[in-house]
């Protein structure tokens, strides 16, 4: 049911967990905006295919230039030169960006609250999150205290994907009717294959193995 006196505003990549969130959004809330961040990532194909999705469902969308983020940070999404590699021995994966979350989320709140929105939605998780500290669910509130004290703004992080796995993202996704849809035309992909992607690096693996696990339960 939507909630007519408020709007939420999608931190957005074009990828099956942003998409679901989008989805998400919009059977809840009357108006919804999408903001996807260039930071120099690895593929130009993911804020296209964003671009794309939302024109689809006919969704405001802003694109906002981070490639400073991009110049500051060394890892296997600004560098081509850096191998993707799943993290090992207490590491972290190749493809964490420093301070990618804590920025994304800040920016969205900037823009969200020249809009008059106060719901920030995300589709960050701590059950299949790699590893990466910035989309544990203490960050999350964390950031939202911060956020409402430095803006002087009631924001809400919203976070849907917080505690299910991706076989129960893939599930979100069937019951909102969406799962064709996420499944073809998303890109999770670290080498920007569209839908069920290379099939070999982390996040392809993740994703199908979450579908695949998700299908067997449906059956």
């Amino acid at each position: 049911m939507n909630i007519k006196d408020e709007g939420a505003m999608v931190v957005f990549s074009g990828g099956q967990d942003s998409t679901t969130c989008l989805f998400w959004a919009l059977e809840r809330y009357a108006k919804v905006e999408a903001v996807t961040f260039d930071y120099g990532q690895r593929h130009s194909k993911e804020i296209e295919c964003a671009k794309k999705i939302c024109a689809d469902l006919g969704v405001q969308h802003t694109i906002l230039d981070m490639s400073l983020l991009g110049q500051l940070t060394e890892n296997a999404l600004t560098r081509d030169s850096i191998k993707v590699e799943a993290g090992e021995e207490g590491h972290l994966p190749s493809t964490f960006v420093d301070g990618r979350n804590m920025l994304f989320l800040t920016f969205a709140a900037v823009a969200a609250k020249q809009k008059g929105l106060r719901n920030i939605v995300t589709g960050v998780c701590e059950t299949d999150f790699s590893g990466y500290p910035d989309c544990r669910d203490i960050f999350i509130k964390s950031l939202n205290v911060t956020l409402n004290l430095a803006m002087d703004h009631s924001f809400v992080i919203h976070t849907p994907l917080m505690w299910i796995d991706k076989s129960e993202t893939w599930e979100l996704a069937d019951k909102m009717g969406k799962l064709e849809y996420v499944r073809d035309n998303t890109l999770t992909c670290y080498n920007g294959i569209m839908g069920a992607g290379c099939g070999e690096c982390p996040a392809c693996k993740l994703r199908n193995h979450g579908l695949e696990k998700y299908l067997a339960r449906r059956e």
